[in-house]
């Protein structure tokens, strides 16, 4: 039996610098299934990867970091 890993990408234009990095990086990796969490700040993205994760729950954790998800 093969484990599957997600990966989701999220568009966060507000970050801009290494607080907004670790900011949106400590919320989300408190969600359940998440493995690893990486912050492009030139790209103003956030990709996910982890075992069945929740689009809901990242994109809240994104939120309680205090940015929008585009």
């Amino acid at each position: 039996m093969s484990k599957t890993t997600d990966q989701m990408t999220y568009s966060v234009p507000g970050m801009s610098c290494g607080h907004c990095r670790a900011s949106v990086t400590t919320e989300v990796e408190k969600v359940a299934g998440v493995t690893t969490v990486d912050v492009d700040l030139d790209a103003k993205r956030v990709s996910v990867t982890g075992d069945q994760l929740d689009d809901d729950a990242i994109r809240a954790a994104i939120e309680a970091a205090g940015y929008d998800v585009a």
